[in-house]
């Protein structure tokens, strides 16, 4: 049973998945590069669709990502295309899919470079997590903004400035639990 004791934020109250996403993952400083890699090109697919959407889909992108292993999912080629377009499983839009491909690619010429990709999302905000004051919500900010250019600049794609705000909620570099959320203090404030 639920905790009385235990407030979240307004949007993980419903539905059991939203919570267990809410109470165990959401907002927790994320620093392995695969798993921010992931969850920006989750974001992605994200893009125009509810967010419960995407967490019930998750095992089956994972399947059909090949566990979102950038080294392989670089290597995808039109086959690889085809058949996630005809995956039920995954949201099946082509210009996410080929988005994702580039951006395993983009991972890969990081890393071949010596540049984590972990160092580099961290890098705008030197490492520390940003805290919101936890009163209100904002769908973008001047670092969102800042973050969206130079992914664009490098050749993301789906990382506009609202998208990589929500993957910034998402991956903890920037904490906006609510300011009565029990894990507002937990994931490190």
């Amino acid at each position: 049973m639920d905790n009385h004791a235990h407030h979240r934020c307004g949007w993980a109250q419903g539905d059991p998945l939203m919570r267990a996403y809410h109470d165990e993952e959401w907002g927790v400083p994320q620093r392995d590069p695969r798993m921010l890699w992931e969850m920006l090109m989750l974001e992605g697919f994200q893009a125009g669709l509810a967010w419960i959407i995407v967490l019930r889909k998750r095992e089956a992108f994972r399947a059909a990502f090949a566990g979102f292993d950038p080294a392989k999912v670089a290597r995808f080629g039109a086959a690889d295309i085809e058949r996630l377009m005809a995956d039920p499983g995954i949201i099946r839009a082509r210009a996410k899919i080929e988005a994702t491909i580039r951006g395993a690619e983009i991972f890969c010429e990081m890393a071949e470079r010596g540049e984590s990709f972990a160092d580099f999302c961290w890098s705008f905000t030197d490492g520390k997590v940003v805290a919101s004051d936890g009163h209100g919500w904002i769908a973008s900010s001047p670092l969102s903004e800042r973050i969206s250019k130079e992914m664009k600049r490098r050749g993301f794609k789906f990382v506009g400035p609202t998208i990589v705000y929500a993957w910034m909620q998402a991956v903890g570099i920037v904490n906006d639990h609510a300011a009565g959320c029990f894990r507002r203090s937990e994931v490190g404030l």
